[in-house]
């Protein structure tokens, strides 16, 4: 990343789609955790346009039969890692994104108001690319220079802030390569 990797509370480098699907948060400088998820639409299938338009609220759902449930979700996600390392920005981070749900942290519920949510393409049991963790590990480090509450120590994967409902990142996310990266 560029010497100044964030600019106006969004990552200079990554592709830009302006998502309706955030809010305020109650206190900006409050962001101090980063939440690491996976997605894949359909599942399993990586390079469609249909993550993209989950976040941006144009998924049609009619268009794969594994999508009725998602009809009416207005869900996103800070950042988006493809496959091939390529990062987009659906929310800047001082905005509250819609991917944590009911969750808990520390005792403290609601953890979009405090969080930022990073989703890597890819399913809970696909080992994931050289490409997303290189681009995890700058846009981790860059949040981490940005926001002075975030530290390693806040870094979860999904399963960790909403037990018994996710489990992603998964069991192929290598969390010690990620960790000892930083």
């Amino acid at each position: 990343m560029k010497s100044d990797p964030i600019k106006n509370h969004k990552i200079t480098t990554a592709v830009q789609y302006p998502s309706p699907h955030c809010d305020e948060r109650p206190q900006t400088d409050e962001i101090s955790l980063l939440v690491i998820h996976c997605i894949s639409l359909p599942e399993g299938e990586y390079g469609t346009p249909y993550v993209r338009q989950l976040f941006m609220g144009e998924l049609e759902t009619d268009a794969h039969p594994d999508f009725s449930i998602l009809q009416g979700l207005r869900v996103s996600a800070h950042c988006v890692i493809r496959r091939d390392g390529t990062l987009e920005q659906y929310v800047p981070f001082d905005k509250r994104a819609w991917h944590a749900g009911q969750s808990r942290y520390c005792g403290r519920r609601r953890c979009n108001d405090f969080s930022i949510g990073i989703e890597l393409e890819g399913t809970d049991h696909t080992a994931y690319t050289e490409q997303q963790y290189q681009q995890l590990i700058q846009v981790t480090e860059a949040l981490i220079a940005t926001y002075p509450k975030l530290n390693r120590r806040r870094i979860v994967g999904h399963q960790d802030i909403a037990p018994g409902r996710k489990t992603d990142p998964g069991s192929e996310f290598d969390w010690q390569t990620y960790f000892n990266a930083l």
